[in-house]
């Protein structure tokens, strides 16, 4: 989304960006995050623009049909959120080529929607939220392709260069995260950017439903939080707010991630009222004395775990077979180019900050062969990265993969 706010008594705008690029009912609980910018903060709906799949609120799977909370017992986070009067991309139009034509300021490049994009001027502020599956150097999005690492931080650098805003926030929200900056977001370009995880570390879930289990719900917000998820946007800064969630996302180091930081750092003292707008007075986040018996889970099983609580049998049966045949073949492919020995410590190779992450060339050779790597397989990227930085060209992957998957 995107949202735009006059902030003082001078030509200020802030653009506010967030985009929510799940597209399964089993990603529901991941998929709260577009009511943070909406229904908790004082912004017009004129001036936000929404990246969603938005199939979860109607979905036959939910049983609580138009309603989306982001806790067990929490209120519904999904109803007023603005439609009507914002740049809204849904279903197919959600996709990377309209989410670098809206930060650009390309009305020619979008597909769908209004047409809306960040007309923003050289005084203005740009805040923007993304949060989706990762995997090293790419996140997803609803409508293949996913975002790449270097095409994304070429958007930025060209809206740098564009001198159309003063400074620029970006929280991404996905396994890997850090891969997407590290190395690759130049400095001096006004941006300030904080991901979930590390360059090589997967994200963590809460709020699983185990079989049997009624107990994990947790307190929503946190404690620390006191009525608003995102803290104090008055007397709380950029800083502020990066160290105590860093601290509770860590989750004493045992299953949690590092959020880390790239770009400029000079916007730590920044007021987050500057780049998140104001408290609405009418917002208080609730809170319960509900146990709190959280567990923590993998970002990636977040999907198997989903089914194991509905006990469908078909379905989970169906997944392990998808994954089963995605690990399998990268791993078979492997040892077809490096060796049976070689190949698996040649995949896992994390490379150097800096070094080229995968292209897409490589990517679409094995689907073609293999089928989609799907998000779960996303976690491979590493590996067809390490193919190419190795040398490998596109007729020996596509043999590899023929081979492998030819049965």
């Amino acid at each position: 989304m995107f949202v735009k706010i006059n902030v003082a008594s001078f030509l200020v705008a802030l653009f506010v960006v967030l985009t929510e690029g799940h597209n399964v009912i089993e990603s529901i609980v991941e998929d709260h995050e577009h009511s943070i910018g909406t229904k908790g903060l004082c912004l017009k709906d004129e001036h936000i623009i929404v990246f969603m799949y938005d199939d979860i609120a109607y979905n036959p799977k939910n049983p609580r049909p138009g309603v989306i909370i982001n806790n067990p017992h929490g209120h519904d986070v999904y109803k007023g959120v603005p439609k009507l009067c914002t740049f809204i991309l849904v279903g197919l139009h959600c996709n990377a080529q309209n989410f670098y034509g809206v930060i650009l300021g390309n009305k020619s490049a979008l597909t769908g929607g209004s047409g809306k994009v960040m007309n923003n001027g050289p005084n203005d502020y740009i805040f923007i939220y993304y949060t989706d599956r990762g995997a090293p150097g790419v996140v997803a999005m609803p409508v293949e392709p996913p975002v790449y690492a270097t095409d994304l931080n070429e958007v930025l650098k060209k809206k740098h260069a564009s001198r159309t805003y003063k400074k620029m926030v970006f929280y991404l929200k996905a396994c890997e995260s850090g891969s997407m900056f590290d190395g690759l977001l130049n400095e001096g370009l006004n941006i300030y950017v904080t991901t979930s995880s590390k360059p090589d570390e997967d994200g963590w879930a809460t709020y699983c439903s185990f079989i049997g289990d009624k107990s994990c719900y947790g307190e929503c917000p946190p404690k620390e939080f006191k009525d608003n998820c995102l803290g104090d946007l008055f007397f709380e800064t950029l800083k502020k707010q990066y160290q105590q969630i860093r601290k509770r996302v860590l989750n004493k180091g045992t299953h949690g991630s590092h959020i880390m930081e790239y770009g400029d750092l000079h916007p730590h003292n920044d007021a987050l009222s500057k780049y998140m707008g104001s408290n609405s007075p009418k917002h208080t986040s609730s809170t319960n004395n509900y146990p709190s018996n959280s567990r923590h889970v993998n970002q990636r099983d977040v999907q198997l775990l989903f089914l194991l609580s509905k006990v469908i049998h078909f379905n989970i049966t169906l997944t392990c077979v998808r994954i089963e045949h995605v690990d399998k073949s990268v791993k078979y492919v492997g040892q077809i180019l490096f060796g049976v020995e070689n190949g698996p410590e040649v995949l896992n190779i994390v490379r150097p900050a800096g070094q080229p992450l995968v292209d897409d060339w490589i990517v679409k050779i094995f689907e073609s062969r293999c089928g989609s790597l799907t998000s779960y397989g996303r976690k491979h990227v590493r590996g067809f990265a390490n193919m190419c930085n190795a040398g490998i060209q596109r007729d020996q992957i596509d043999a590899a993969a023929k081979q492998t998957c030819s049965s």
